[in-house]
């Protein structure tokens, strides 16, 4: 049994993989669980405690490097899409991620899916324990603040983990859910359905919504979830769910709710500071507080003064890159294919290396994490638009990106027909405005959204052998590909009475 000991107080109850195992952690200070959730004021301490838990490591018995939380499983799940590559094995982390080759992981505590799962349900379980207080505190200002957070929180990981461990199908089996407070004798819960879970994520982001509305209390700090954060994360589980309308009437809410702000490109162009005027939410990460190897920049950094960084580089697409018109500020966001070789600097001396994700202090290689962006919530209302054949909304939700992105974006967006039609070979013409919006997407997002995530729930398959691709992995998938699930980690499967080996996905 592992002990965490973090600066500020989090308290948990026991729960990670199916209450076989649990999580023991010990606070800075001797305050018990009943006085930390004495007051919602108290309480605001266990939802300090989940946000630093967001990206910290230690969630199985190895591989720390590869599993520094949401960021670490963002950029495994973008590397298992077609626009971002990993050009060699360098240390091992993260490129078996890219190959498709972890699949045996998971009868391993160490493993991808041990530690994704466990994860998500530590965050579930300390969102759990704020939220079994709901009756007591009542409605005042500050417990809507603090259990708004608690249910936003648990909906974001319902939600990473039905697309994770899930097809996007409401037929097909879903994931166990736990709604109050657990102990390593809690009983534990069947799969059911993809729809029970996303009915569980609705009702979490209305209860979040609710309370946050309510509250008059200020934000205290940009890594706390307020209402425009809630009601992104319900655009984006309305995408998942197919919900076009609730996507788009939630993207406007998220829109109208924000003080975030477009800011130009100069501003945008490292994508690694919360204090930016964009930023909807994030968790900054001071210059003398090193992650180490678990840290993301720490590998993805070409220009990071790391080992990790040094032994591999990760890439865009040869075709994404091609798409880009070279008025679009973004293309400086990767090295251009005619990249000269650089003996004095090896790092970005080479073609298509990513510059956006890039660590504030290289030698450290640390940077702050930015989850949310007001970008986002623009391209989810025009994909929401699009779909509904709202076209002349959908590009008036685009128009942002000639006046922040392309100085001939107009001229661009005029050229495509107005169709929600999606091409689905990923990596060829764009003919239709949906194409476009799903494009731009692509580029604004890369690294930051799950690129996998997208591919599930708009029903597309993976092909990296496109014509000149320059992927060292060369996958092919169809849509809805059981490889683009993790399997259920053996040791929920092992002790969890209420599933058995037939609850494994295939």
């Amino acid at each position: 049994m592992r002990k965490i000991s973090i600066y500020i107080l989090f308290v948990v109850s026991a729960l990670t993989t199916a209450c076989s195992d649990h999580l023991d952690t010990e606070p800075s200070a001797s305050v018990g669980a009943e006085q930390i959730f004495s007051t919602p004021e108290n309480a605001l301490t266990a939802i300090n405690g989940i946000y630093r838990a967001l990206y910290i490591s230690d969630w199985g018995t190895d591989w720390k490097a590869e599993n520094g939380g949401l960021p670490a499983y963002t950029l495994a799940s973008n590397l298992m899409g077609e626009d971002m590559i990993q050009t060699s094995a360098g240390s091992g982390w993260f490129y078996y991620d890219y190959a498709y080759g972890i699949d045996g992981d998971f009868t391993s505590s160490a493993g991808r899916q041990y530690q994704t799962w466990n994860f998500f349900y530590q965050l579930i379980s300390n969102s759990n324990n704020v939220i079994a207080n709901e009756e007591t505190w009542g409605t005042g200002d500050m417990a809507s603040y603090v259990l708004g957070q608690a249910y936003a929180i648990r909906a974001l990981a319902y939600s990473w983990l039905v697309q994770n461990f899930c097809q996007n199908d409401p037929t097909y089996a879903g994931v166990p859910i736990y709604t109050e407070p657990t102990t390593i004798k809690t009983e534990g819960k069947p799969r059911g359905k993809v729809a029970d879970v996303y009915t569980q994520i609705n009702n979490d982001l209305s209860k979040a919504i609710s309370h946050l509305s309510a509250t008059t209390s200020s934000r205290q700090h940009i890594s706390h979830i307020d209402l425009s954060v809630a009601y992104g994360f319900k655009a984006r589980a309305c995408l998942m769910q197919q919900d076009y309308e609730g996507a788009l009437q939630a993207a406007k809410a998220a829109i109208e709710n924000t003080s975030a702000k477009f800011v130009d490109f100069t501003q945008v162009r490292n994508v690694n500071d919360v204090a930016k005027a964009n930023v909807m939410w994030g968790v900054a990460i001071q210059p003398d507080q090193s992650l180490g190897s678990y840290g993301i920049y720490y590998h993805i950094d070409a220009d990071a003064n790391t080992t990790y960084s040094k032994g591999t580089r990760f890439i865009i697409s040869k075709w994404l890159y091609d798409q880009i018109p070279d008025t679009d500020s973004r293309i400086a966001w990767w090295t251009a294919p005619n990249t000269i070789p650089d003996p004095d600097k090896p790092s970005t001396s080479q073609a298509y290396i990513q510059t956006k994700l890039i660590s504030k202090d290289p030698v450290q290689g640390t940077g702050d994490y930015v989850f949310m962006r007001i970008e986002e919530m623009y391209l989810a209302a025009a994909e929401a638009a699009c779909h509904l054949e709202q076209y002349e909304q959908a590009r008036s939700y685009m128009s942002w990106i000639a006046e922040q992105r392309d100085s001939e974006y107009e001229e661009r967006l005029s050229k495509f027909v107005d169709q929600n039609t999606i091409t689905p070979e990923t990596s060829t013409v764009i003919r239709t405005l949906m194409d476009e919006i799903l494009f731009q997407r692509r580029i604004e997002l890369w690294g930051e959204v799950s690129r996998m995530h997208d591919l599930q729930r708009l029903g597309l398959g993976l092909n990296r052998k496109y014509s000149e691709s320059n992927h060292v992995s060369l996958k092919e998938y169809p849509v809805a590909h059981t490889r683009f699930i993790y399997r259920i980690p053996q040791k929920e499967l092992d002790g969890n009475t209420s599933m058995t080996s037939a609850d494994q996905n295939p």
